[in-house]
């Protein structure tokens, strides 16, 4: 250490040692150095107990309500059980997933006052405790939940709120509404370019040799000399988050939590997937439940029968979308 640091240091040392008394003017009382000194860095003037304004805690209540055009309702987790087909009164087959709403509830709220914003983290599924990080367990104490095997965020607007451990099943929606699927895709690991991105390939004779399926160039002359990034080449295909817009929701099965939706949904069998309204086919806010389905206390899930869409005088599988 310099000589010229020690001696600074030792100077303001001294300073907040040594607390002399000064007088600022005839008339007043003299206040000790140091006083003065801290005084500057205080927090103190800025603190008024009587303009602390405490927030109210928000009541959250499960009743129904009315939806408006602006509303955001929550979704919900389901498990991929298969593919199967269906033919309608047209003999036209069409191609079904089905889809399996497992006991999902709200297992947190969050709220503009606490965490900034307004969404629902739904739970699915169980889980033992063993199977459970400690963090994990503790978040499910805390709420006073269940513990579930998967947990996704919702973003919802204000009135869409639902209170803690308020189940949601397959109910939820409606037949005949559009609805948005978002899950992982199968990993299908590396792949050429003929099969990523669908590259036509290298000609079959005329002197090709070893390059039948290739990609052809991916660079440029001298300048600028390098490959772009971004460039469509040979890679892992598969394994990412996509979202399959617009499903088409046929029948649902409150005894059972199934639903069947017209086509493919992404992921395998037993992959979650992740299902809300739908973003540009609006369902008819008139038809929903909001901000979820109470079922009446004198009704018995298990004697329900599957809720059919209806198809009305035009067959929804012959007109293009």
């Amino acid at each position: 250490m310099s000589a010229l640091s020690r001696g600074l240091i030792s100077r303001l040392h001294h300073l907040l040692s040594v607390t002399p008394r000064v007088s600022l003017a005839p008339g007043l009382a003299q206040t000790p150095l140091t006083f003065q000194f801290l005084r500057r860095f205080s927090s103190e003037a800025f603190v008024d107990d009587s303009e602390t304004v405490y927030e109210a805690t928000r009541i959250i209540e499960a009743k129904p309500g009315v939806m408006t055009p602006n509303s955001k309702r929550t979704g919900v987790i389901a498990v991929k059980c298969g593919m199967t087909a269906l033919w309608d009164k047209w003999g036209a087959r069409v191609p079904i997933s089905i889809l399996w709403v497992d006991d999902n509830i709200v297992s947190q709220v969050k709220t503009v006052e606490k965490e900034g914003i307004f969404a629902l983290q739904i739970g699915c599924g169980q889980k033992k405790a063993k199977h459970l990080t400690k963090p994990e367990v503790g978040h499910f104490r805390a709420q006073g939940v269940p513990l579930k095997r998967k947990l996704r965020e919702f973003p919802v607007t204000e009135d869409a709120l639902l209170p803690v451990g308020m189940s949601i099943g397959v109910r939820h929606f409606v037949p005949g509404q559009y609805v948005d699927v978002t899950g992982i895709t199968r990993g299908k690991g590396f792949q050429g370019g003929m099969k990523r991105w669908g590259f036509k390939g290298g000609p079959a004779s005329h002197g090709n040799s070893l390059a039948h399926r290739a990609i052809g160039s991916t660079g440029q002359r001298d300048a600028p000399g390098k490959v772009f990034k971004g460039k469509k080449m040979p890679g892992r295909m598969g394994g990412k988050q996509r979202t399959v817009k617009n499903v088409w929701i046929y029948k649902i099965d409150p005894a059972r939590n199934l639903m069947w939706v017209r086509g493919q949904v992404p992921g395998a069998e037993g992959n979650f997937v992740f299902i809300r309204d739908a973003f540009y086919k609006k369902p008819d806010i008139s038809q929903l439940p909001f901000p979820t389905y109470f079922a009446p206390e004198d009704e018995d899930p298990l004697e329900l029968e599957p809720l059919v869409a209806d198809l009305g005088e035009v067959d929804p599988f012959m007109v293009a979308d």
